[in-house]
């Protein structure tokens, strides 16, 4: 019944941001317990979370990234954003939004983000 769908653009050039936005249906982004979370998977390589927004609006960051990431919300449009700013190659990658509520886990189906000039 949750579905989430990630969005934007699928070609970013070095040295900008990236910016994703995830749409959520069939869950309210404030509803307590709710934490939205950002993950990536680089080719070849394992999952690394990027960081979540909890239902209160706080956020947490990995450690690895925080220094470039901000994770946000629009509560009117049911939505959840990444921005990933000074991109290199390195973080081409797909992208996932997913939910967390409990011992529930829910994906979306993730979007393919290419750093190239």
């Amino acid at each position: 019944q949750v579905q989430l769908q990630e969005s934007g653009p699928g070609l970013v050039k070095p040295s900008q941001t990236l910016s994703l936005t995830c749409t959520v249906s069939g869950a309210t982004i404030t509803t307590n317990y709710n934490y939205w979370t950002w993950i990536r998977q680089p080719p070849g390589k394992g999952l690394e979370r990027i960081g979540s927004i909890g239902y209160s609006g706080s956020t947490y960051y990995s450690p690895s990234l925080e220094s470039r990431t901000s994770i946000s919300r629009d509560t009117s449009k049911n939505q959840f954003t990444l921005q990933l700013s000074s991109v290199t190659p390195e973080d081409t990658a797909v992208y996932y939004c997913a939910r967390s509520y409990y011992n529930n886990f829910d994906w979306g189906q993730g979007t393919q983000v290419t750093v190239s000039s």
